[in-house]
C-alpha cells in the first residue's frame, strides 16, 4: 500500500478539509471486465475504487482551496485535446508493492503532461514513486491471485478516446463520488 493509489478506507482529513482525485475513468465494456476481474482476485477495492488512470492520487486539500482547485483544473482541462488510449496486457509493480496492473500502451505522453499539470498551483504535491501511468487490476492481495490476474488479463486490448478527466471526492465511509468532470477542450499538441 502506498499514498500513490486510490483506496476505499477513508483518510480521516482534518475538520474543514477533504480528500480528493483525479484520473481518467476507464470506459465501458472494459471498466466491467475490469471490476469483475479485481473482485475475481478478492480484491476489497474492486466495488469502491471505480477503473481508471490516476493523475493525482489522494490528496488532501483545505475546504478553503476547492474554488481554486475547481479553477486551477478547468484551466489544466482546457490547455490539454482530447487523445487516444490503448490499454493493453499487464504488468507489476512486485517486489515493490503487490500490484497487478494493465498497461497503458498509447496515450502515456499525454497522462504524464496531464498529470504533471494536474499536480501543480493549489495541487502541487510530490509522489512517493515516479508517475507511471496504468490501471490496477490486483493489490494486496495472495500471490496466487495476483498471478492470476497477471495471466488472466495478458490479452486484454481495449482502444478509446479519451475527452475529459474526473475528480473525485472521498466520503467519510471511505468510498469515492465524483466531485466534477473536466472536458479536454485544448489545442492538439505538437510534435
Amino acid at each position: 500500500m502506498n499514498a500513490d493509489t486510490f483506496v476505499g478506507r477513508s483518510l480521516t482529513p482534518l475538520p474543514q478539509t477533504s480528500v480528493v482525485g483525479v484520473l481518467v475513468p476507464i470506459p465501458e465494456p472494459w471498466a466491467q471486465v475490469l471490476v469483475d476481474w479485481r473482485a475475481k482476485v478478492g480484491d476489497a477495492q474492486a466495488t469502491l475504487v471505480p477503473p481508471h488512470v490516476t493523475l493525482l492520487p489522494p490528496t488532501e486539500v483545505a475546504g478553503n482551496d476547492r474554488a481554486a482547485i475547481t479553477e486551477h483544473l478547468a484551466r489544466v482541462a482546457a490547455g490539454h485535446p482530447p487523445f487516444e488510449m490503448h490499454l493493453s496486457g499487464t504488468g507489476t509493480f512486485t517486489p515493490v508493492s503487490d500490484v497487478v496492473f494493465v498497461a497503458v500502451a498509447k496515450g502515456i505522453g499525454n497522462c504524464e503532461l496531464l498529470a504533471s499539470d494536474v499536480r501543480s498551483g493549489p495541487l502541487a504535491r510530490s509522489l512517493s514513486f515516479p508517475y507511471h501511468p496504468h490501471v490496477t487490476v490486483a493489490h494486496d492481495v495472495p500471490r496466487d491471485m495476483l498471478e492470476l490476474a497477471y495471466t488472466g488479463l495478458a490479452d486484454l486490448s481495449a482502444e478509446f478516446r479519451v475527452s475529459s478527466f474526473t475528480e473525485f471526492e472521498q466520503t467519510p465511509a471511505g468510498t469515492w463520488t465524483v466531485a466534477r468532470e473536466y472536458p479536454l477542450t485544448g489545442p492538439p499538441h505538437r510534435s
